[in-house]
């Protein structure tokens, strides 16, 4: 019986208990059942007698007995006691609770996911770095929170489209020009220019494809080294991203939105919006109307526009395709972009609760030899994407980055993340997953397997630690649902580490295959069934951070 399950049969009690006169009460929609964190309490509790108390106008108490005697006629419910003021602490009997093992297995890779965002539209936004440089560490933040983020939108349901915003328009393009056009003629880049190796092997790369290029006149030079450098700096992005396992279905050119006179008719839509103005020259967007903290510029009096009057049409763009909800992912230095970006969805007419939500995700800090590791050789003053890897490699990368709560600094310690030990969580949970099939393939060496699901005997896995385990399989699909409805990836790290910690005890206390002469037995099936179980959860899980699974460690 699955918590799921079990939710439905409290509710079928409710519901028996109004047909029958004993409470005159809406039945309620859906009720919480939870694992209690004293053992002593049952496998699961509920509060839904304290959540009908007042409606049906009587104590929480009587209520719980009533839905108490109706719960415990339901098949797989032990025991049902009341405690404190009206919860209802169920036990269920070991085959009901042991069936989940085979509901799983069953499942596969299907096992947790729902239909919560079934038919939402979602547009994810991550990383976005500009494109004059590699991916740093914050981006590599963002590409693994980001990605795993969209894979469990998508098991939840959700229609999502993962977005790249390329900031190919606007000074920091020319500057970056300006650079390589430096390096490949043997000058000192300008003083606002990008350092760093990859400056030189980009402008050498041009200069390579371009033999005439420096003889060109400087500004055709420049031109030459803005698109070109532009053009190879995206496809090392992509190429980052894509070994990085971050893949993204669109990537979109800033450059575009000026080019196709997108910008204008978002500032046109606004305006007929009542929300636009004009003073001192300017073309403004009255932004404080929905809590900016000022009114914002979108075109200057020299007649230029804003990065801004970009963002309110990008914005715009997202929404025409269809999408939704609009969830931009911002690095801890865009905390004043939160406003602003929620002001554009309100000025073109959106709820902002609602189509609009921005992430922010603090600095992250590596540590190697306990010294902090500060800058890249190639990469002049950042750590980026590549260095990362090459330290760590993906797997640990991807997974040490979405554990831990965007809203906090996070610290990776190389050392760790390097070992084969406790201490590396991602170590810790791929091991759980490749000693579940090695304990898989030593049984097909003995010529056992779990057999078919009809002989299946659930009710023989009752011990504690087997209990425990199943507990913990139970809660999987809760936690993807939490983990999407909260945007939080981390959630179904920090419960995969809790799983593979729950399977190493059982398997410590609880002998799955027969020593010696021995004999498979029922039981020995049944735990193999279990294995299976807590194996295919693990690899779901995995999978939802982008992170393997390996058979062998």
């Amino acid at each position: 019986m699955t918590p799921a399950e079990l939710s439905q049969a409290v509710l079928s009690a409710v519901r028996a208990v109004v047909e029958a006169g004993g409470l005159t009460v809406a039945v309620p929609d859906e009720v919480t059942v939870e694992r209690p964190k004293n053992k002593d309490h049952g496998d699961y509790a509920t509060n839904v007698a304290l959540q009908l108390a007042k409606p049906a106008g009587r104590p929480p108490r009587q209520v719980a007995e009533l839905v108490a005697a109706r719960l415990a006629e339901v098949p797989g419910v032990a025991k049902v006691d009341i405690a404190g003021p009206g919860f209802l602490n169920i036990t269920l009997d070991a085959a009901a609770q042991g069936g989940l093992a085979r509901t799983v297995v069953e499942a596969g890779a299907a096992y947790g996911r729902n239909d919560a965002f079934r038919g939402l539209k979602v547009n994810l936004e991550f990383v976005s770095a500009n494109p004059t440089g590699p991916i740093h560490i914050g981006g590599v933040r963002w590409a693994a929170v980001g990605d795993s983020l969209g894979r469990i939108l998508r098991a939840c349901g959700a229609d999502v489209t993962t977005e790249y915003y390329i900031n190919d328009a606007g000074v920091q393009i020319s500057k970056f020009g300006a650079s390589l056009l430096a390096a490949a003629n043997g000058r000192p880049v300008p003083a606002d220019g990008y350092v760093g190796e990859y400056i030189g092997e980009i402008a050498k790369r041009i200069v390579d494809a371009h033999p005439g290029v420096l003889e060109l006149p400087e500004p055709e030079q420049l031109e030459v080294f803005r698109a070109e450098g532009l053009e190879l700096m995206v496809a090392e992005i992509r190429r980052s991203m894509e070994e990085f396992g971050a893949h993204f279905d669109v990537w979109f050119s800033e450059k575009s939105l000026h080019e196709s006179g997108a910008v204008g008719t978002a500032i046109e839509r606004l305006r007929e919006q009542g929300h636009v103005f004009d003073r001192d020259g300017a073309v403004w967007l009255r932004t404080t109307d929905f809590g900016d903290d000022k009114d914002r510029v979108l075109i200057k009096a020299d007649g230029d526009t804003t990065y801004f009057a970009a963002d309110a049409a990008y914005y715009l763009s997202k929404r025409d395709r269809g999408n939704e909800v609009n969830v931009y992912m911002l690095g801890a230095d865009h905390h004043g972009y939160v406003g602003r970006l929620k002001a554009i969805a309100a000025c073109a007419g959106d709820d902002p609760e609602h189509n609009i939500e921005v992430l922010i995700g603090q600095f992250v800090k590596m540590l190697k030899d306990g010294e902090e590791v500060r800058m890249s050789k190639r990469a002049g003053n950042i750590i980026t994407i590549d260095d990362v890897v090459d330290w760590i490699g993906v797997d640990a990368a991807r997974y040490s980055l979405a554990r831990s709560s965007t809203d906090s600094t996070l610290t990776l310690d190389i050392d760790v993340l390097t070992s084969q030990s406790n201490e590396n969580p991602v170590y810790y949970v791929q091991y759980a997953h490749a000693r579940m099939s090695s304990v898989a393939r030593n049984a097909a060496q003995l010529g056992i397997d779990k057999g078919a699901a009809g002989d299946f005997r659930p009710e023989l896995l009752s011990t504690q630690w087997e209990s425990d385990l199943l507990g913990m399989l139970g809660e999987f699909p809760r936690v993807v649902a939490s983990a999407g409805e909260l945007r939080e990836p981390h959630r179904v790290a920090r419960y995969l580490e809790q799983l593979a910690g729950t399977y190493h005890r059982f398997y410590d206390n609880c002998r799955i295959l027969p020593r010696g002469d021995e004999e498979a037995t029922d039981l020995t099936r049944a735990r193999l069934w279990l294995a299976e179980a807590t194996r295919t959860v693990i690899a779901n899980g995995l999978g939802l951070l982008g992170v393997s699974a390996p058979e062998r460690m």
